[in-house]
C-alpha cells in the first residue's frame, strides 16, 4: 500500500527527480527568472532559488533575486509532463523544470 506521497504515483524513472515549486499566489508578487523564465513568488526565489539556474544562488544571495528576476512578463504556462507535452516541444522547454 502506498504512503499517499506524490512519488507513489510517478513512473519509476521520475521518482526522486526534482520539481520546481508551484507559485503560492498569482498576484502582483510573481517574478520570472531572466535566464530560464521560471515563474515563482519573490519569497519562493529567496527560500529555494531557481531550480533551473542554481548557479545564480538566489537562495544564498538575496540581492540576486532582484537582479536575476523580473516582475515584467506576460503569460504563464503550466506543463505536467514536459516529455509528452506538445506545448513544451513547441516552446522548446522540455528539458527544464517548469
Amino acid at each position: 500500500m502506498g504512503s499517499g506521497k506524490r512519488s507513489d504515483y510517478l513512473p519509476e524513472e521520475e521518482r526522486g527527480a526534482n520539481f520546481a515549486q508551484i507559485p503560492t499566489s498569482f498576484g502582483h508578487e510573481l517574478r520570472a527568472c531572466l535566464r530560464c523564465r521560471l515563474v515563482k513568488t519573490y519569497d519562493q526565489f529567496r527560500e529555494s532559488g531557481c531550480e533551473n539556474c542554481p548557479f545564480l544562488e538566489m537562495d544564498k544571495e538575496h540581492d540576486n533575486v532582484v537582479n536575476c528576476t523580473t516582475p515584467n512578463f506576460t503569460g504563464i504556462i503550466s506543463v505536467m509532463d514536459s516529455a509528452r507535452s506538445w506545448s513544451a516541444r513547441w516552446l522548446r522547454i522540455g528539458k527544464i523544470y517548469l
